[in-house]
């Protein structure tokens, strides 16, 4: 999840609880808030009646317009003494004009008048319904919540977009940066000190990796050259062994192990030298190359080599597909991903090359998928091949890179595919 949209949940899930406690204290304020002018009017009210019986003047009638009830009840000295003087609450109340209850604020209070006698008065007002308040405040919540959440994650967004447009530059620039290839300076348009500061360390990282990558590949091409006058004096010493020397049996099995293990490191070192001259871009000639005829001659020759093996070929390629490349470099891409499928399907397998709208697809039957994050790394072996020195593939990316060629490996319907698409 991308930071600006987990910033977005986040303050959602934290605007969530503090408006519903929000909305609670203001329930609690608005109920607290009416009831106590409902009972500013009960006193006031239960005030003048008591002062009329008091004084013998004549008390209001049960309804006298203003919504307000009341009764009056003698009891006992002890029922008195018993009960709060003056008591307020909530209550349901028969209203006989709309022959319907209603709810209201009741204030109960005991008052003595001159002859000594105890008197119990209630006094109601009608109030508001709490059920209503309540439905009436949790809607207003629910969209104030929506409306607030719209308004704050949108301005969060546009805020943390406009401050976070250094970092998604420097994301992409990485994105498109690969070790040995031209590319240009880390962007740094911005006032900010932290991302200025970011930004300068990844400049130093680039500029070390590319410093280490070319002294990498300036070591694989010396070491890879000078290698090859001894490895090619060895061959030769070993064959003029082979033919002019009398030897034993042992002896003889001895030197063609040699003569194994030396073929194997002379192909290893001369790929080597390959992948290097490839990355310091030693191939600038182009010329004209059919594919199609060069898809062909190669299958033709792989099939011939591995005809023991019964493998079964399927080829579908057009009359002519002409592409723009080094004609070494296109062999070499070619030659390997057959090659690569040759090599590793197993005896009487299945094998399907086309050729379709540009894009070259290479499919060899198998039982698993292979490591798709390391299949074009070097030396990556995912066989026991002894004659694979896992750089097959590695040249395969190489030439796909150097060309700006799009290649991809999936595996599917119990077969690795690979496939190599010219823009």
């Amino acid at each position: 999840m991308k930071l600006i949209y987990r910033i977005a949940l986040r303050l959602s899930l934290t605007l969530l609880p503090l408006l519903a406690l929000w909305a609670t204290l203001f329930y609690v304020i608005i109920t607290a808030e009416i009831n106590d002018e409902a009972d500013d009017v009960l006193e006031d009210y239960s005030e003048l009646i008591i002062i009329r019986m008091l004084t013998g003047q004549e008390l209001p009638p049960p309804n006298d317009g203003s919504n307000n009830s009341y009764t009056v009840v003698p009891v006992t000295e002890a029922y008195a003494e018993r009960t709060p003087h003056i008591a307020y609450l909530d209550a349901e109340v028969f209203i006989p004009e709309k022959e319907e209850t209603e709810p209201a604020r009741i204030l109960k209070t005991i008052f003595r008048d001159r002859h000594g006698r105890f008197y119990e008065l209630t006094v109601a007002t009608p109030t508001f319904e709490k059920e209503d308040l309540m439905k009436t405040i949790l809607i207003a919540v629910v969209a104030l919540y929506l409306v607030l959440l719209l308004t704050v994650i949108g301005v969060t967004m546009w805020v943390f977009r406009r401050s976070l447009d250094p970092l998604y530059a420097l994301l992409r620039w990485l994105d498109g940066y690969l070790p040995g290839h031209a590319v240009a300076p880390v962007p740094d348009d911005t006032s900010i000190a932290e991302f200025r500061k970011l930004n300068a360390a990844a400049q130093q990282a680039v500029t070390r990796s590319e410093e280490l990558f070319e002294r990498q590949k300036q070591f694989i091409g010396n070491a890879s050259h000078e290698l090859q006058t001894p490895l090619a004096i060895l061959r030769n010493r070993i064959e003029w062994l082979l033919d002019r020397t009398p030897l034993s049996e042992e002896q003889t099995g001895e030197l063609v192990k040699m003569q194994r293990t030396l073929n194997h490191a002379v192909r290893l070192n001369r790929t080597l030298l390959l992948l290097t001259k490839i990355d310091n871009g030693q191939f600038p000639e182009s010329s004209d190359i059919d594919l199609a005829r060069l898809l062909a001659e190669q299958t033709q020759q792989l099939e011939e080599i591995y005809r023991s093996r019964g493998l079964r070929l399927s080829l579908r390629i057009p009359e002519r597909f002409t592409v723009r490349m080094n004609e070494t470099l296109a062999s070499t891409l070619v030659g390997n991903l057959l090659r690569n499928a040759f090599v590793h399907t197993a005896a009487g397998g299945r094998i399907e090359i086309s050729l379709s709208d540009g894009v070259l697809t290479v499919r060899n039957e198998g039982t698993a998928p292979l490591q798709s994050d390391h299949i074009f790394d070097r030396f990556y072996r995912n066989s026991g091949n002894p004659d694979s020195v896992g750089l097959g593939l590695a040249l395969v990316r190489a030439v796909c890179r150097y060309y700006a060629l799009d290649i991809d490996y999936r595996f599917e319907r119990s077969a690795h595919c690979f496939s190599v698409r010219w823009k």
